[in-house]
């Protein structure tokens, strides 16, 4: 796994994932393939640029992938109650 630097996004939650998963590949001047090869090697099955895209696309993507893509690229999920903003 290729080292990243630190930084923090807020996602804002009316995003699809795909728009947020790109937006996050973007800030960490990360292609659609090396992630993919990235998930393939930790899932264990292959992921193509063309798979990956059209599960986004479709909205098919499991959370799990999800999870799995945020620490690929360095990030973590939190959960921040809304009447605490």
């Amino acid at each position: 796994m290729s080292t990243f630097s630190r930084i923090s996004i807020i996602i804002n939650m009316s995003m699809k994932a795909r728009e947020q998963i790109k937006s996050l590949l973007a800030a960490k001047n990360i292609k659609m393939k090396e992630l993919c090869k990235l998930l393939s090697e930790e899932m264990g099955k292959n992921y193509s640029s063309n798979n990956l895209s059209n599960k986004l696309i479709r909205g098919s993507i499991t959370y799990n992938e999800v999870l799995l893509i945020a620490e690929i690229l360095g990030y973590k999920i939190t959960f921040v109650d809304t009447e605490d903003i």
